[in-house]
């Protein structure tokens, strides 16, 4: 069953020394985002988000960072059909975000038409969603923090 809430992971990696994010393309709805999903049964958000990388991009995450950024989205769309089953009073869920170093090239699933990595400037023009912004804002800082 559904879990009532939603995880969000950011890809990054370093190409020839600068920063780039992965961004997919929407099959159904043209947008661009990051990887985007729900939880499953019992699952963690982070276990969530190792499976919904690997789902979506083939790609098997070594490390995840968990990022303080947290949105929170309208239980209705995200989850349409399945929000029946849970407590009548849930009208918003929390949207976790978490990045990760990815060095593989995505194999795309049928949710996504295109992928492209792209600088953090770049990647925010495209970027449809506040949170996958914030996100991408909070590991580009980060990571700028470590060097």
């Amino acid at each position: 069953m559904r879990a009532p809430f939603q995880i969000l992971a950011v890809p990054y990696r370093f190409i020839k020394g600068e920063l780039c994010f992965c961004v997919f393309r929407r099959a159904d709805s043209d947008v661009w985002q990051f990887i985007a999903g729900g939880g499953e049964n019992n699952e963690k958000p982070s276990d969530a988000a190792l499976r919904e990388i690997k789902e979506e991009t083939g790609v098997t995450a070594e490390k995840l960072t968990a990022l303080q950024s947290v949105a929170f989205v309208p239980a209705e769309v995200v989850a349409k059909n399945l929000r029946a089953h849970w407590d009548k009073n849930i009208f918003v869920i929390p949207e976790y975000s978490f990045a990760f170093e990815c060095n593989a090239d995505p194999t795309l699933s049928r949710e996504h038409s295109e992928y492209q990595w792209l600088p953090y400037n770049d990647a925010r023009k495209l970027l449809k969603w506040d949170s996958n912004k914030v996100a991408m804002y909070e590991i580009k800082c980060l990571l700028e923090n470590k060097q």
